[in-house]
Order: structure tokens, then C-alpha cells, then sequence
């Protein structure tokens, strides 16, 4: 009896766990997305389409393989990292993972006010970038728009992203 229980809790441990961790697959799928729902002003429109990952991210792996798929309109997608805001240059979508939260207002500082979509693991009140995943109330990722950042970056969401998001 004590190892049925036993086996029954390991079981539902399990899946309570894999359902808060993080599915990096579609943390690509929805920034894939965002490229299609995201206006970028016409100097941010030429080149390579910039996707830039800071610090150590399963994401990296996910990103990579995206980009070797698909393209930005006819741009290529690029996938890069970096390891401090120091090696920064430019991005069309920086994504910012959890464990570097505590230097967001580092992230800040480099890149003002520049066509950039930053892109959070993990929206905490000093923490918003201008798109934050987040898991919803059934346990599925979603993701939170952050209006006032995008406009900050003179980024326009369309109305069919404002619709699938939480908005702020």
C-alpha cells in the first residue's frame, strides 16, 4: 500500500513539476511570432534580424534551431549570445532569462530608448520588458505586453498580438 501511494505521488510530483518548468520550444514559437506582431520603425528594418540571448539560456538551443528554419520576412534570423550587457550592440528582440533579472536596470541603461523588444522569462515588478512570458492561471505559458515599453522603443504590437496577450 505505502509503495502505491508512494508511486501515485512521484507521478502527480512530477507532472506538477513539468508543468512549471519552462518549455523552451515555445518560448521560440511565441518570438518567432512576435517578429510577425511587432512593428519595427524603418531604421531597424534592414540587415540580418537580430535575436540576442544574454547570459547562459536553454532558450539558446531552441533559438538556434528556429533560426536555421525560418526567416524575418526575407531576413535571416540570427541567434547570438552574449555574456554581459558590456558585449551589447545591437538586437531586435534581447531576451533577458531569469537568473539575470537582478541586473535588469544594467539592461536598461544600454539600450535606452532603441528599437529593441525585450523579451522576459520572469515579470517581476522592477522587471518588465516589453514582453514577458509568465505561466497563466491553468499553468500554460502566456505572456504579458508591456505598452509603455514598446512605445519607449518606438515598437508597435499589433491589435491580434494586444488580443492574445495580457495587457499593461
Amino acid at each position: 500500500m505505502k509503495k502505491i501511494i508512494f508511486i501515485f505521488a512521484f507521478i502527480f510530483g512530477s507532472m506538477a513539476l513539468q508543468s512549471q518548468t519552462p518549455n523552451y520550444l515555445m518560448y521560440s514559437l511565441f518570438m518567432n511570432s512576435f517578429t510577425r506582431f511587432v512593428q519595427w520603425p524603418p531604421e531597424a528594418s534592414q540587415g540580418n534580424f537580430e535575436i540576442v540571448v544574454l547570459g547562459d539560456s536553454p532558450a539558446m538551443a531552441e533559438l538556434k534551431k528556429m533560426a536555421e528554419l525560418k526567416k524575418v520576412g526575407t531576413r535571416l534570423m540570427v541567434v547570438s549570445k552574449i555574456n554581459s550587457m558590456a558585449e551589447y550592440k545591437n538586437a531586435h528582440v534581447l531576451f533577458i532569462p531569469s537568473n539575470w533579472q537582478g541586473k535588469y536596470s544594467d539592461v536598461v541603461a544600454k539600450i535606452g530608448d532603441t528599437p529593441v523588444l525585450v523579451v522576459t522569462d520572469l515579470a517581476t515588478a522592477a522587471n518588465k520588458g516589453s514582453i514577458n512570458f509568465l505561466n497563466n492561471k491553468e499553468g500554460r505559458l502566456s505572456f504579458e505586453l508591456n505598452k509603455p515599453e514598446l512605445a519607449l522603443h518606438k515598437l508597435k504590437a499589433s491589435a491580434e498580438l494586444s488580443r492574445m496577450a495580457i495587457v499593461n
